[in-house]
């Protein structure tokens, strides 16, 4: 018999005396639990999984399996791949290598096709409780990532997501964040999106406002927006239902959308560098680092969306403490195109 009581434990913010307290089993013995040195009586595995909110196959399962509420946040596609594990409300999560697209970082195992095989000790088991996933399309989440880890140990999982694909995931529980930039209906976007997708039981962290524009080949001489359009260009747009494709269908107006779509903000400054493209929406950010140039069009309020439930969890509250803190935001004003003079106000979706 293998259990999840300290990984679940973690995730709750609870020391081993609080989870006695609240079972009702000895301190004692939720270590020696925690450890595989005790086997529990079936009274005991009962009260401890009552007392985490758990049902008992979520916390107790034999050896050789998995605990029955773990589910893949998506199928990998091919294997045998690498895979990572988070806690997310209640359930164990799997991301496998193609969901975390460009973010690399060790891995918690490899999947063969049938089973699990981790790679980690069972002492870094507390690493899944210590893992906040978010789903986002923000160039410069590495920032995000590193403060939270020098600063809080959070290990942060990225899945690059756009904006509205990043709320049904948090819908799904599949994550703890939802990423979103939805400023096409004005001020309100983001708040009218998320009311819309998912309801009000939602709060909306400002991580930054960002410049969204055309980036285009520095061969073409463009000097304004409207000039671009009076021009024969290749444009390369982004998938439906993200906010950068919004913006480009906005400046096309009654135009022909684009042939050829991208992923990411990256995506889109690589089809230009590349020269599969001429011009395309994407941030400041990306647009400067691919040595492309720039025409802004508008700002867009970037939030961070997570569930009210969610805000007593100890990743959530590091998040929030990391995002208002002064370090983050004048790293997050240096770069090109970013303001972070809003950065850390909580709102709740109304």
């Amino acid at each position: 018999m293998k259990n999840r009581v300290k990984s679940l434990r973690l995730a709750r913010g609870w020391s081993q005396d609080e989870l006695a307290r609240r079972s009702v089993v000895s301190r004692s013995g939720i270590s020696a639990i925690e450890i595989d040195r005790l086997v529990p009586s079936a009274e005991a595995a009962l009260a401890i999984a009552r007392a985490l909110g758990c049902r008992f196959e979520e916390v107790f399962y034999f050896e050789g399996g998995e605990p029955a509420d773990m589910v893949w946040a998506a199928v990998p596609a091919k294997t045998p791949c690498r895979y990572w594990l988070a806690n997310v409300a209640g359930r164990r999560i799997v991301y496998s290598s193609a969901a975390l697209g460009d973010h690399v970082l060790p891995h918690d195992g490899i999947f063969d096709g049938v089973h699990l095989k981790p790679t980690k000790s069972p002492e870094s088991e507390d690493e899944e409780a210590r893992t906040l996933v978010i789903a986002s399309c923000d160039p410069a989440i590495g920032l995000l990532a590193s403060e939270l880890a020098r600063v809080r140990r959070i290990r942060l999982l990225v899945l690059s997501l756009s904006s509205r694909a990043a709320l049904a995931a948090l819908g799904k529980g599949l994550i703890h964040v939802a990423g979103v930039h939805f400023a096409g209906a004005g001020k309100a976007g983001n708040n009218a999106q998320v009311r819309s997708q998912l309801g009000l039981d939602y709060q909306l962290l400002r991580a930054a406002e960002w410049q969204a524009g055309l980036a285009f080949d520095p061969q073409r001489r463009l000097s304004s927006v409207r000039g671009a359009l009076q021009t024969k260009l290749r444009w390369v747009g982004r998938e439906t239902g993200s906010a950068a494709r919004q913006c480009l269908d906005e400046v096309l107006g009654d135009r022909q959308p684009p042939r050829h779509l991208a992923q990411s903000h990256r995506g889109v400054a690589e089809a230009i560098r590349a020269g599969f493209a001429d011009a395309g929406v994407c941030v400041q950010l990306v647009s400067e680092q691919a040595g492309l140039n720039f025409l802004r069009i508008r700002k867009e309020p970037y939030d961070l969306c997570f569930a009210i439930a969610e805000m007593h969890d100890p990743r959530i509250q590091a998040l929030v403490e990391v995002v208002q803190s002064s370090t983050y935001r004048r790293m997050l004003a240096e770069l090109p195109g970013y303001t972070s003079a809003e950065a850390g106000a909580l709102r709740s979706v109304e």
